[in-house]
């Protein structure tokens, strides 16, 4: 993914607000499954960490992209943006 690409994600995720949070279990399996399932309607996605989560919310963006098979488009603060195409019909057109 390029700065201009990722620069445009951002932009469009400015406007969302957070689908998920992650609290004091951190990332569990049923967590995975949700966000893998909201994927199937959104490709952009905003996850918050909880204060009472201590584990370190870049590592939780890496690991649930990972997991998901989605880019980490930028964490910043405790607030995770997550980007996934839809390999049938994609909504959001990136900029070459």
């Amino acid at each position: 993914m390029t700065s201009k690409q990722r620069a445009y994600l951002k932009s469009l995720a400015s406007t969302l607000d957070p689908l998920f949070q992650i609290g004091k279990g951190s990332v569990t399996p049923e967590v995975i499954e949700a966000i893998s399932e909201a994927f199937n309607n959104r490709e952009l996605l905003k996850i918050a960490v909880l204060k009472n989560c201590m584990d370190d919310p870049r590592a939780i963006a890496e690991v649930v992209a990972e997991r998901t098979r989605s880019q980490v488009v930028h964490v910043i603060g405790k607030k995770i943006v997550l980007y996934k195409p839809d390999k049938k019909n994609p909504k959001i057109v990136l900029p070459q």
